[in-house]
């Protein structure tokens, strides 16, 4: 019951995305998609992440219907005043976006750490699995200004 209520709180505090484009790479009709992400908790970042979808037809020649590929790219900039004073440091950040790549084991997750010493928001993409981690990953920086510290 824990886990699940964890889950459950987890989801409820990530960010939607919105499709901002949807790039044919092949023949096939597998797409690399790209989607915007405000951040929830700091008004004023918004981050572009990209990712690649299999088409029907791939997923029938590959044999794996029930899974996307890991890799992303991210970048992220400032689009309005930041707020950034509620913010703490912490080794691993905090989830920001979290969406499944397959049936249930793996997901594409994006966190933000809070580097106060260098004044920057850390925003990492990467693949997470159950059992395996994944050295795919992306990563994009805001740098903040002083106010942008200020209570």
């Amino acid at each position: 019951m824990r886990i699940f209520l964890a889950a459950a709180m987890m989801l409820a505090t990530t960010a939607q995305a919105d499709e901002v484009a949807r790039v044919g790479v092949d023949w096939v009709g597998n797409d690399i998609i790209v989607e915007a992400i405000q951040d929830p908790e700091v008004p004023g970042v918004t981050c572009h992440l990209a990712y690649f979808s299999r088409s029907v037809l791939d997923r029938l020649s590959q044999g794996n219907w029930f899974e996307d590929p890991s890799n992303s790219a991210i970048e992220c900039t400032r689009t309005g005043p930041i707020d950034a004073s509620g913010l703490t440091p912490g080794e691993d950040g905090d989830n920001v976006f979290s969406q499944s790549r397959s049936l249930i084991f793996k997901s594409l997750q994006v966190r933000r750490i809070f580097d106060a010493e260098n004044r920057a928001l850390i925003y990492l993409a990467h693949g997470a699995q159950v059992t395996e981690g994944s050295a795919k990953m992306s990563l994009a920086t805001v740098p903040l200004l002083p106010e942008d510290l200020a209570p």
